[in-house]
């Protein structure tokens, strides 16, 4: 398993409350990306010393040991709370380490099946646009390179599937 250091918190990060307090005793938890399937990160570049779910924020609001490491080709939600639970904000869809693909179509009102130029490691690995706009995951499926849309993108609508 390969590992890189996160986007998010990566070394050294100090979080804070919404006042610019550290966040002693924080939490981050770790997901899959879009769901709230825990996800494991890592404390080392080794990855072999899972982070505890949710990782707690020592006193000065860091992580201890100092790093999240997280596997290469995975997308991960991180979501950031207080001490007492409280959320301060939710990062998603944050990846590390994987090239990216971009495919681009068309829309023709009837076709709901595209094939990509390559297999994405999974759907939580996929982003897709329709006309620069955000399709959540359950609008469409993910069968080995075939991208599957449960309705057909409108006639000349631009779509691009973005994945690892």
């Amino acid at each position: 398993m390969s590992v890189n250091l996160s986007a998010f918190g990566g070394v050294g990060w100090q979080f804070f409350d919404n006042n610019g307090i550290p966040l002693a005793g924080g939490l981050i938890y770790t997901y899959a990306a879009s769901t709230t399937t825990p996800q494991a990160t890592y404390t080392t570049s080794a990855g072999n010393i899972a982070h505890a779910n949710p990782i707690v924020l020592d006193s000065t609001g860091r992580v201890p040991g100092g790093e999240i490491w997280v596997t290469v080709g995975l997308s991960y939600k991180f979501v950031l709370q207080t001490s007492a639970n409280t959320l301060i904000a939710t990062y998603d869809n944050i990846t590390n380490g994987s090239i990216i693909v971009i495919g681009d179509f068309t829309g023709t009102g009837s076709q709901t099946a595209f094939v990509l130029s390559a297999t994405p490691t999974g759907l939580n690995a996929t982003n897709v646009y329709i006309n620069g706009v955000y399709q959540n995951k359950n609008t469409y499926s993910l069968a080995s390179s075939t991208i599957t849309f449960t309705q057909a993108p409108p006639v000349n609508s631009i779509i691009e599937v973005s994945f690892s």
